[in-house]
């Protein structure tokens, strides 16, 4: 049994039991649910299985040998043919895996592609796509040093001759985020932004408004995640007062990395 195999089935057995807590008639706890997520997320194999962790690796002798990019490269062959949510698959032209530095040390996760993303396969390369590369570009970044990937990889279907996006549904961003999950166990980020609070939404299932999340750091597994808006917000909200609320945000992850801040970038957007 490969680890991504391994981690595919722990994905499926805590999607299965979320789905029970609400019922009478079965039993499952939050401890347990989150036992099994603690066990995913160390890859902890041998707690998993009276077999020895070295052991399940002979099964897939390359397991240990494969790159990030040979791992993410057979992650996104999987996500291409998915058909979890039959709709989604017959409505869009392609599956948005996500871009990037394999070995990233930042991650943004954004909410679901929209039109411009679904035919070229890449996410964030709209309007608000152009923001979000000039924001990584004045945190010192290039957009290939950093990884971005959504919490859904299909574009939200619409209804025949409407326009538009549409925000995703619960069920389909549990269907898709065991996806996400195991691009960031291979990615190992330093940090995750989550963009918006349909990123937030679909990583915790927080429904707070972002004015209560961003600003502050929470945590997917061990990666210490900041909220900030979507771009999309600073493209209908162009105040200055709301541009410097996402830089903020950003001088925070900036300083959780370790990475110089200038006098410069400091005082962006900032009253003179």
């Amino acid at each position: 049994m490969s680890r991504l195999l391994f981690v595919q089935g722990l994905d499926l057995v805590i999607e299965a039991l979320q789905k029970l807590q609400g019922r009478d008639d079965v039993r499952a706890t939050a401890n347990l649910i989150e036992r099994i997520a603690e066990l995913r997320g160390s890859g902890n194999i041998e707690q998993a299985t009276p077999r020895d962790a070295n052991s399940v690796f002979q099964d897939c002798p390359a397991a240990h040998s494969k790159t990030n990019v040979e791992a993410l490269a057979e992650l996104r062959s999987v996500a291409s043919v998915c058909k979890k949510c039959p709709h989604l698959a017959a409505f869009r032209h392609t599956v948005v895996f996500g871009v990037g530095n394999p070995n990233a040390d930042l991650m943004f996760v954004g909410e679901a592609p929209g039109a411009d993303e679904d035919l070229r396969g890449e996410p964030f390369v709209g309007r608000a796509g152009e923001l979000l590369t000039k924001i990584i570009q004045t945190m010192g970044y290039e957009r290939s040093e950093v990884y971005i990937a959504n919490i859904l990889k299909c574009r939200p279907d619409l209804p025949v001759g409407a326009s538009g996006n549409r925000q995703p549904t619960e069920q389909e961003m549990a269907n898709c985020l065991p996806y996400l999950r195991q691009q960031i166990e291979l990615i190992q980020p330093k940090v995750i932004v989550a963009l918006g609070g349909v990123a937030m939404r679909g990583l915790f299932r927080k429904n707070e408004p972002m004015k209560n999340l961003r600003g502050r750091w929470h945590s997917f597994g061990s990666v210490p995640v900041m909220a900030t808006f979507h771009p999309s917000y600073l493209l209908r909200n162009q105040a200055l007062t709301e541009k410097r609320k996402v830089w903020e945000d950003m001088l925070l992850v900036l300083e959780r990395l370790g990475r110089h801040i200038t006098e410069r970038q400091r005082n962006y957007f900032l009253k003179g």
